[in-house]
């Protein structure tokens, strides 16, 4: 549980989806960094969505008893363990919607 309050702490952002990974990547980037740039944050989106639909139904007791402020910020908690798994290599989404995005640029999907 200590592990988890502190996570939810140092995430300072206080937006729930940012997209970092294409912005950052500046108008040089090939269009294959930028496919899997959005194909890394389709998964970060897609994982947000599974693990909100996990948590939603947990009580919220223990030593600080939930209330407003675990729903407050259990959103920015997820959105980082959504964050995290999709850096260190996800579930496979990414992958697969990176190898249809380059099939689209290449045109071979109509």
């Amino acid at each position: 549980m200590a592990i988890a309050a502190s996570a939810a702490l140092a995430y300072s952002n206080p937006a729930l989806h940012t997209v970092s990974d294409t912005a950052s990547l500046g108008s040089k980037a090939t269009p294959e960094a930028k496919a899997r740039a959005q194909a890394t944050e389709f998964e970060q989106v897609f994982l947000s969505s599974m693990f909100n639909q996990m948590f939603a139904g947990l009580e919220t007791s223990g030593p600080f008893h939930g209330g407003q402020g675990e729903e407050t910020w259990r959103g920015m908690l997820v959105e980082g363990y959504a964050r995290e798994v999709a850096k260190s290599g996800g579930i496979g989404v990414a992958d697969a919607v990176y190898s249809q995005l380059l099939k689209v640029q290449e045109g071979a999907v109509k």
